[in-house]
């Protein structure tokens, strides 16, 4: 009897296999054709793991560690592979629990509690078993179990955030993973085999330790261990405040909603964040002769609602705030440069009028009267509608915008004068003690939430230019976050079940034929973890009202 074959277009060619090959023995065939390892493939726009088989004709395309899906494969492997070394060096009965914190540098935080000294010795050997493993290429195994039996198995190894976690979960089978004996649960596709995961360092840090990994841009390359301190300090805090309101992962989450209500949980996260925002302002007042409160952040950190409530505290202070938006600054738009797709490009600092702002901010400074710019963004051109300012001695401005970390940007006020803030949304939650929730998973679900309220923007097109977004924060904000006087967390520890709520039938929205259904598909299935609740109970001077609305200030 003859043998069925499929028939698959790939990299342009068609090509027949026997019906069943798995996409791994493909992918060998290709080795050399990508530039870094393939460790998915997407048939006909379904992403598929290397161990599962070719059933029917059409497209095949190679997903690699270059790609973003790619890439957090690797990463998400290079966890998995972490653990399984770190329990067999250090010995199961020794550790009570390994935690996968939020990055650094471009590695992740991990911290573990138990009999176990984190020291360069230590880590050298945690290093080493896994050199070994990656030698051995063991494959990364993959099981679905019921979700009943996933609960007992957490509990048997002692993951009882796990446990937790899927007593919430309404899927009826669930993915475990495992290299060898150790075996584990994590949100995402993984690679075929140990082999692959052959670039990684370990650093001892703080109370853990970092494991650092390779860049997207550079996957193959694992770069030198660079942690930013001041941004560090403030998600260590977030991690206290998450330990004082017992709600450190979703299941913790889930329970304080279901048993408690979760009142008492927003009113306790909005009084920390009240009390941070007040202690800035005392620092501002302490410090004298500020009058140029500089805040920037990236997209949907809540930069507009924290400058209205510093104002307030402020204000309490005895001091007049006006705030200042630098974006009024904007060059008209035929003068704006255009990025490498011949798109204009807002976010770069030459899209400012940077003279004029210096012009008018010294005249501020020294005591005239300035008629502040209004930048029509439907006519592109720079406005005057009669809005004058002059500074008396208890006003102080609060300039809000993308470059106002970067000295370019005021290079000519006196630096006495200036008090820098960096306002982002640092997640403050893991879905369990292994998957970390990202922090710009947090940010670009707000954006699609305020989009869609606000602009009449798509979920699809804020997904679309996501990417962009990220790349202005990278070029212009990000490399100078630790020039700030101080950080702020905008994220708050109940956002996401309050978001769920209204980024659920957005994402719903992208059809599976769109480029932007799977990161919508990946989106709804992190929802799954959480226990909607609804946002009646969120104060309306919450950060959170200026993405889903309802809120006391104008934004």
């Amino acid at each position: 009897m003859e043998k069925k074959t499929v028939t698959v277009k790939i990299l342009g060619k068609t090509r027949e296999y026997p019906m069943g090959i798995t996409y791994a023995e493909i992918v060998k065939e290709y080795e050399g054709a990508t530039k870094y390892p393939i460790v998915l493939v997407m048939k006909d726009g379904k992403l598929r793991e290397l161990h599962k088989r070719l059933k029917q004709d059409g497209t095949l395309e190679f997903i690699t560690t270059a790609d973003e899906i790619g890439h957090k494969t690797y990463k998400r492997s290079a966890i998995l592979l972490l653990l399984k070394a770190l329990y067999n060096v250090a010995g199961h009965d020794k550790i009570k629990k390994a935690v996968i914190h939020y990055a650094v540098s471009s590695g992740y935080y991990v911290t573990v509690d138990g009999d176990v000294a984190i020291t360069e010795d230590f880590l050298l050997k945690v290093k080493e078993y896994m050199l070994e493993l990656v030698e051995k290429k063991i494959p990364v195994m993959k099981r679905s179990v019921g979700t009943d039996e996933a609960i007992s198995l957490f509990h048997k190894h002692k993951m009882y955030d796990k446990e937790n976690l899927f007593r919430y979960r309404r899927v009826s089978r669930v993915n475990i993973y495992s290299i060898e004996e150790f075996e584990d649960y994590f949100y995402g596709f993984m690679v075929h085999h140990t082999g692959y995961i052959k670039y990684f360092d370990l650093y001892p840090y703080d109370d853990g330790f970092v494991l650092q990994l390779p860049e997207r841009k550079d996957p193959e390359i694992v770069p030198a261990f660079e942690p930013h301190q001041k941004i560090f300090q403030v998600q260590k805090e977030a991690n206290i405040w998450g330990k004082m309101m017992r709600t450190e992962t979703v299941g913790d989450l889930n329970n304080q909603i279901t048993h408690q209500g979760a009142n008492e949980l927003i009113l306790i996260a909005e009084a920390l964040q009240e009390g941070k925002i007040a202690k800035i302002a005392d620092q501002i007042v302490e410090a004298g002769h500020k009058k140029f409160i500089m805040i920037a952040g990236p997209s949907s950190s809540g930069k507009t609602t924290f400058s209205h409530r510093l104002s307030i505290q402020l204000s309490a202070h005895g001091l007049k705030p006006h705030p200042i938006a630098v974006d009024n600054y904007f060059v008209n738009r035929e003068h704006t440069p255009l990025d490498e797709e011949g798109n204009y490009n807002f976010e770069c600092l030459e899209a400012i009028d940077v003279k004029q702002f210096n012009n008018d901010m010294n005249a501020l400074l020294r005591g005239e009267e300035v008629e502040i710019p209004t930048y029509n963004f439907k006519t592109g051109k720079r406005e005057y509608k009669g809005n004058f300012l002059k500074l008396e001695e208890s006003d102080i401005l609060v300039i809000e915008g993308i470059h106002c970390l970067n000295d370019k940007l005021s290079e000519t006020l006196p630096k006495e004068n200036k008090f820098k803030i960096y306002v982002s949304a640092l997640t403050q939650l893991n879905v369990d003690e292994h998957n970390r929730i990202p922090t710009t998973d947090g940010r670009l679900i707000r954006r699609i939430v305020r989009d869609a309220r606000t602009r009449g923007t798509s979920a699809k097109d804020t997904i679309a230019m996501w990417n962009s977004v990220r790349r202005g924060e990278e070029a212009n904000i990000f490399p100078y976050q630790e020039s700030a006087d101080v950080m702020f967390n905008s994220a708050l520890i109940y956002e996401l079940a309050v978001l769920k709520i209204y980024a659920e039938p957005l994402l719903f929205g992208i059809s599976p034929e769109e480029p932007e259904y799977h990161e919508a598909k990946r989106l709804l299935k992190f929802f799954d973890y959480f226990v909607g609740m609804p946002g009646e109970a969120v104060p309306t001077n919450s950060l959170l009202r200026e993405f889903i609305g309802g809120g006391c200030f104008d934004v």
